[in-house]
């Protein structure tokens, strides 16, 4: 590709996937965003890869971090927890309320930023009736008769990782100087 195109290339990340089930591929915008989906399923059905392919279009758009809150850190969740805690006890409007109360908004926003995070605790983008996207899944699975479960998800972007150098011209400036 290098000699065809005349580009230094370099191939920055990359993922094998090994599975009994299957894994559907999805391209978004002209190949800017690549996602797969694995999923532990006894079926190869066309609802079933259209129910992934759905998936992989809601991985591409919200970019979610965790399959579901149970892959969540223990040690990321106690982080938010603590700058939950912090905001709350600035907030002047909770001076007067007792820890119980603070504590049982910390976990409300917990689990509300969670579900944006867990790509099964997701609102489902395409659905009518604000459904989750495990609700989604489990729907087709039940329609289809089969087991199907989502591992997995890789998403790919193009120029992800890529560290942007910042030049500071006064300081280069200044250094040539001396």
């Amino acid at each position: 590709m290098i000699a065809v195109i005349g580009e230094n290339m370099n191939i920055r990340r990359f993922e094998k996937v090994t599975t009994d089930g299957l894994v559907v591929p999805y391209i978004h915008g002209g190949g800017k965003i690549g996602v797969l989906v694995v999923a532990d399923t006894d079926s190869d059905s066309d609802a079933v890869k259209e129910c992934l392919k759905n998936v992989a279009m809601q991985v591409a758009a919200l970019r979610p971090q965790y399959v579901s809150t149970d892959d969540v850190d223990a040690d990321y969740k106690e982080h938010e927890k603590s700058i939950l805690l912090a905001q709350a006890k600035n907030d002047p409007k909770n001076a007067n309320k007792p820890d119980e109360i603070i504590e049982k908004m910390i976990t409300g926003r917990l689990n509300k930023e969670l579900k944006e995070v867990c790509l099964l605790e997701q609102e489902y983008f395409k659905g009518e009736n604000k459904e989750s996207v495990g609700k989604y899944v489990e729907s087709v699975a039940k329609a289809e008769g089969c087991k199907l479960v989502v591992e997995k998800f890789i998403r790919f972007e193009t120029g992800e990782g890529i560290e942007k150098k910042e030049e500071d011209f006064a300081a280069e400036v200044a250094a040539q100087m001396q």
